[in-house]
Parts: C-alpha cells; sequence; structure tokens
C-alpha cells in the first residue's frame, strides 16, 4: 500500500469542517487577553491557559525587548554546545528554589521536557506507572524509553497499589503523574500516592504544568500545596501556562539533574530557550515571589465560575482548580455545544476521545486572573442558552445574575454607611 493512503483517506477533519462545527486552528488576531479578536469576531477567551493573565503584561514585554536587544532573537544552537546563555542558568537557579529543590534544568518546550526526562531514565528492564488521563507528552515520554508501560485508574491509589504489586521487585520502578489534570482540572492525591510508592521503591515525578502558578504559596504548584515536596523525585512545569511564554524544565536531586542534562536527546538535540522567552519567564516569576494576589482571583473566579455552572445544571467533575471541565458526553453533541458558544461571542476548547474516555466528551474552560464578572456572565449567559438549545439543562430554567443581588446588597450598605455618617455629623453639631 502507498505510504500516502492513510494520508487520501483521512476525512474527517474535512467531513466536520463542512458541517460546520471544526473547533480547531481558528485564527486569534490579537494578544491573549480575556477578550480576543477571532477571525474578525470580538470574543470572551476561555480556551486560554493564560491563567495569571501575564501574557500581554507589559512588565514582560519589556524583559523580552530588552534581552532580545543584548542577546539576539535566538540562540542558534543547543544548550549542550553553544546555546547556554547566563539568562538560562539564572532561570534555571530561581526555578530550583521557587519549587524547592536542589537543581533544575530548562528545555525549549514542556513536551521535550516529558520526552527527554523520560527516555533518558527509563532502560529496558524499567517500569514506568501513569495515570489513564496523564498528558499526552507523558505517553509519549514512555514510548521513546526503553521500558514498559503500565496504566492504572485515574486517581486510583488501590488500582496503583495493585500495579505495583504485580511488577517485580528488583525492578525500577517511574511513577509519572499530572499533579493537576489537563482536562478534568482535578489533583493528584500525592499525600496518598507517596507512601504506595515508598513501600514498593518506586520513585514518583510530577508533571505540574498546570498547577505552578495556580496552587501552593505564590504558586508553587501542587506539590507545594499539599506539602509533600520533599517527598516527590522530580518537579516538571512548562512556562506556557502561568509563565505566560514557551519552555520547560525539571527540578531534582543535583546528580539525577546532571544525568538527564548529559542524556535527555530532547534537550541536546534540540535548540536552546531564546532570550526572549527565558527573560518573560523571569519576569513573572518575579511577580509571582512578590504578591500572590492574581493568584487569589485567579481562584476567586475559577470558584464562581465553577459554582454558577453547577447551579445552572452542568456537570462540572471534580474540578477545583481554574481548569473547569463541563461534561457533554457525546463527541458530536460536544462540537456541536463549541458552535453554539462560538457563535455567542465564547472561545472554548471541545476535547472528545481518545483525549478523553469515549463518552466523557467535555468543553474545557480555563479562568484567568484578569477576567472580569461580567466577561464571566456573559460567558454564563452563552452556556446557559447553548444548554438550554441541545437540551443538556433543565427546560425553561431561568437565568439569574447574581450580580442584581450584589447590587441591592451594595445599595443597602450604602445607604447603612450614609446613616451612620449622617448620626455622626448630627452628635459632633450637638456636642459642639
Amino acid at each position: 500500500m502507498d505510504l500516502f493512503e492513510k494520508c487520501y483517506k483521512f476525512t474527517i477533519a474535512k467531513e466536520i469542517q463542512k458541517a460546520g462545527f471544526y473547533p480547531y486552528f481558528h485564527k486569534v488576531e490579537s494578544g491573549q487577553n480575556p477578550v480576543v479578536i477571532c477571525e474578525g469576531k470580538r470574543m470572551i477567551m476561555m480556551g486560554s491557559n493564560n491563567y495569571l493573565g501575564l501574557a500581554s503584561n507589559q512588565r514582560l514585554k519589556n524583559a523580552s525587548i530588552f534581552a532580545t536587544q543584548k542577546y539576539g532573537v535566538g540562540c542558534v544552537g543547543s544548550r549542550f554546545l553553544n546555546g547556554t546563555l547566563d539568562l538560562h542558568e539564572r532561570l534555571e537557579k530561581e526555578l530550583a528554589q521557587f519549587v524547592g529543590k536542589p537543581s533544575a534544568l530548562v528545555f525549549t518546550t514542556g513536551m521535550q521536557v516529558n520526552l527527554g526526562v523520560i527516555s533518558s531514565l527509563v532502560g529496558k528492564n524499567d517500569y514506568i506507572l501513569t495515570d489513564k488521563y496523564d498528558h499526552a507528552s507523558i505517553i509519549d515520554g514512555c514510548r521513546l524509553s526503553y521500558g514498559k508501560m503500565v496504566r492504572f485508574k485515574h486517581n486510583d491509589v488501590s488500582d496503583l497499589e495493585r500495579v505495583l504489586a504485580s511488577l517485580p521487585e528488583d525492578a525500577g520502578k517511574l511513577i509519572v503523574i499530572d499533579g493537576v489534570f489537563s482536562m478534568e482540572g482535578d489533583i493528584a492525591p500525592l499525600k496518598e500516592i507517596i507512601p504506595v510508592a515508598k513501600k514498593y521503591r518506586a520513585r514518583i515525578m510530577v508533571d505540574d504544568a498546570h498547577g505552578i502558578g495556580v496552587l501552593g504559596k505564590n504558586g508553587r504548584g501542587t506539590c507545594n500545596y499539599m506539602g509533600v515536596t520533599d517527598e516527590v523525585d522530580l518537579i516538571m512545569g512548562t512556562f506556557s501556562k502561568s509563565f505566560a511564554s514557551i519552555g520547560g524544565f525539571i527540578a531534582g536531586e543535583e546528580d539525577i539533574i546532571h544525568y538527564i542534562k548529559h542524556n535527555a536527546r530532547a534537550l541536546i538535540f534540540s535548540a536552546a530557550p531564546s532570550p526572549s522567552n527565558v527573560a518573560a519567564v523571569l519576569k513573572a516569576l518575579e511577580i509571582m515571589k512578590k504578591s500572590d494576589r492574581r493568584q487569589k482571583r485567579l481562584l476567586k473566579l475559577a470558584n464562581y465560575m465553577r459554582d454558577r455552572l453547577k447551579s445552572l445544571g452542568f456537570d462540572t467533575g471534580f474540578s477545583t482548580t481554574p481548569i473547569i471541565p463541563v461534561v457533554i458526553g457525546d463527541d458530536l453533541a460536544a462540537f456541536k455545544f463549541w458552535r453554539l458558544l462560538f457563535d455567542r461571542g465564547v472561545f472554548t476548547t471541545p476535547v472528545v476521545s481518545p483525549a478523553v474516555p469515549p463518552g466523557r466528551a467535555l468543553i474545557r474552560v480555563s479562568i484567568m486572573a484578569t477576567h472580569t464578572k461580567r466577561h464571566l456572565e456573559q460567558a454564563l449567559k452563552a452556556f446557559y442558552e447553548a444548554g438550554q438549545e441541545l437540551g443538556l439543562i433543565e427546560k425553561g430554567k431561568k437565568f439569574v445574575k447574581p450580580e442584581k443581588r450584589s447590587l441591592k446588597r451594595g445599595i443597602k450598605a450604602i445607604n447603612v454607611w450614609m446613616r451612620r455618617l449622617w448620626r455622626s455629623s448630627r452628635s459632633k453639631q450637638t456636642a459642639n
């Protein structure tokens, strides 16, 4: 058979395009702000990982411009050879301190971190244990290694122990798990996983791409949030989410990082991260360390959005983070729901099988610290209307804006304050 035959037979995407439900590769013509211009249309952005809203921050822009002027537009070489800048090493030192590990290593993308780390550490007679909801980059890293990948049920520690107990006692074992799961928005039970891992002499690597910047003290991540930093072996993070740039890192013991540095093909044979990207990450890290204001606002808005979606009758799974899944069920229904939202000016991401289990297609909603309540309410109105149209929520249920109740409470508070002020002024006049 001709090698390209499968390409000619791949028609499903074209069929979805023809039906008007194709949700991918839509052109955004502005910065990743709470409101974007997408194909000439103003839309509320609820499909971005710009959690702290730093992608358009002027301080990050200035840092990127300065770095470009000093170092140029690229490193034109790998970290292994001519591409390591003092900026890279400074960032590695600051990241290690930030996440609470002795050493860190910066890669060009987050995908390359998982490809490089897993494939370099896991050998022929070793085993990798992965959660069934782990990110695709983890799965691909396992495939590149010479070890055997074994999967366990999502966030099921009992099933993890069952799998560990079935493996050879003297084999090397690495548990790789998301800190915050990228589609469901729930958190890995690290406190329960650690004692099981120790019992079977397994190492733990946490992919915290969606946890850093969101959870823990000033955004130090899931391990810090759970108080288990010292008990986890490796912490992985990306710069394309809260750090609003591109790249990734791995942090752990010095000897482990030193080994990865000299064996990870994804690092050795890739061009180094550009100066502008690294400078932006350094500035974002500086902002995060100075204040948790953005982080607190992010979590407050996420809780608000999640609660409102639930009150409308939507299933939001077990999310406790700014990633909020709106479970639709059928893949085609998810595409239709996405289209209805898109037509109403809300940019979201549909997630269908195999990215999620069959029958659990969802709309992935992600919140930014720079969203306002008005943005959220406009989006919620679109969700309500789309849900009613597709019969996903109770028919005839009225959409109530909490702002009206808040406004009444605000007016009442002002009236109370004015009465107190008036009484105070009257008492002063009497005293005089």
